[in-house]
């Protein structure tokens, strides 16, 4: 009997060997704006195909293009798309892969104002020029008839490291005001007029949520994660636009008509009447050619399993799915990686 145990246990613990020896570790890093999905996909995937393990980290977009382009990560995940200047920096040819798109939204934490708040795109600009220092300004009261806004001063709230989410909010800052175009820019990261920084999209949400009277931006899915109230914008086209699923397709249908072969496009600061304005697609980064086969393969059946059926998680997590005329063109483009 102890002789039969003793074997059981024996091949049990052969078995789990096997197992862990047949284990593919794949390693990513970038995004902090798609991180609760790319969770979620890595835990469901998991029970799809046991033998791959996905390590990520989320340090924000910057990083994630400087990994990738060290090779130190198997993929990179961004929210801003490389430059031609950084495509030539790589060592190899790296592909975007569209994964999703998300709103950022504007944030703020008002006592006594839970929801409602309307801002203009220049009045957003004008705050985070430092322009507009109060709460109760004449232009942001205009704008807001009912509502009670106090005289104390904004607080304002920007990431601090290098940043997708940043690149997306400042090229739709960018594109509404004249001034900030020119005395800061757009990027992934750029020097703020004023505010206090946040790491990541967490350290963003966290000190928004903890500082009464202040205001930042946001990916939608983490303001809805930390309960924290969103401003209703009024776009391109003059309408006031709540960030949703909705409005967010909405802006990628305008933009997607002229979609080019290597996805690199701006979906801010559409004309059509239902699109909010702070839209943006995610990216992984991915070389064309894998060193590693056996682990390109991999990554390859996962890239494959998110376009179809990864999709149908997003929404439930509030990111927009890509629209199917996307899907057709990333699925080539997925199975140009060897």
């Amino acid at each position: 009997m102890l002789r039969k145990l003793s074997l059981l246990v024996a091949a049990c613990l052969l078995t789990s060997a096997a197992l862990a020896s047949a284990e593919t570790l794949i390693n990513g890093a970038g995004a902090t704006f798609p991180y609760p999905l790319y969770s979620k996909w890595f835990s469901e995937y998991a029970k799809i195909d046991p033998t791959s393990k996905f390590n990520y980290q989320s340090i924000g977009s910057g990083g994630g293009i400087k990994q990738i382009t060290a090779q130190t990560v198997d993929f990179g995940a961004s929210d801003k798309f490389l430059s031609d200047e950084e495509l030539k920096a790589a060592p190899g040819k790296l592909l975007h892969i569209p994964t999703v798109m998300g709103a950022v939204v504007v944030t703020y934490n008002l006592p006594g104002i839970p929801k409602g708040l309307k801002l203009s795109s220049e009045d957003v600009a004008n705050i985070f020029l430092g322009k507009i220092t109060k709460w109760n300004d004449k232009r942001i009261v205009d704008d807001n008839p009912g509502i009670n806004l106090p005289d104390k001063a904004i607080i304002v709230v920007h990431r601090s490291d290098g940043s997708g989410t940043t690149s997306i909010f400042t090229d739709y800052l960018n594109g509404v005001n004249a001034e900030w175009a020119q005395k800061v820019g757009k990027g992934a990261s750029v020097k703020w007029p004023v505010g206090l920084g946040g790491k990541g999209n967490e350290g963003v949400a966290g000190q928004i949520k903890t500082t009464q009277y202040s205001l930042g931006y946001l990916e939608l899915a983490y303001a809805f994660e930390n309960k924290l109230p969103y401003a209703t914008l009024k776009n391109k086209a003059g309408s006031w636009v709540e960030p949703s699923i909705q409005s967010t397709s909405a802006a990628a249908a305008a933009a997607i008509k002229h979609m080019p072969a290597d996805y690199r496009i701006s979906l801010v600061n559409q004309p059509a009447k239902e699109a909010y304005p702070i839209v943006g697609f995610t990216w992984l980064l991915v070389y064309q050619d894998q060193k590693d086969k056996a682990k390109g393969k991999k990554l390859v059946e996962f890239l494959s399993w998110s376009l179809h059926k990864g999709q149908k998680m997003a929404a439930p997590m509030l990111y927009a799915p890509l629209p199917e005329s996307v899907v057709k063109m990333v699925d080539n483009t997925i199975k140009s990686i060897k």
